[in-house]
């Protein structure tokens, strides 16, 4: 079942959306100040993928100081509007019953986009 709506998720804006964030995580690799946000729009790439089956964990080390300062200046320049966007499909599918289960996944994408520094996807 998971295969299925993995399928589905592709066809239906999954790979769009995996596109864009591949496309920001090169943007934002192009300096080096910009690399450790880079590497987090990747993951939020894989996610975007094929989110049916995965989970989004918090790291054993928690990243400690280091990963909340980042995640601070992750939200106040872009993450919040991306948990935004992500809450808001969300709330649009859950309309109707056939769209709960990719409702979920946006929840989950919404999440992960608010602070995925010290978080992992398994």
């Amino acid at each position: 079942m998971k295969t299925l709506g993995n399928i589905i998720w592709l066809l239906f804006g999954g790979l769009l959306t995996a596109a864009e964030y591949l496309v920001a995580s090169f943007v934002l690799m192009i300096t080096i100040i910009g690399i450790p946000f880079g590497l987090q729009t990747l993951k939020l790439c894989i996610l975007a993928l094929w989110p049916f089956g995965r989970t989004v964990t918090d790291s054993g080390n928690g990243g400690g100081c280091l990963s909340l300062v980042m995640n601070v200046i992750w939200i106040c320049v872009g993450g919040f509007w991306i948990c935004l966007t992500h809450l808001g499909f969300g709330l649009l599918l859950c309309l109707t019953i056939i769209g709960i289960p990719f409702g979920r996944q946006h929840f989950k994408m919404a999440a992960l986009a608010l602070t995925p520094f010290g978080k992992n996807i398994a």
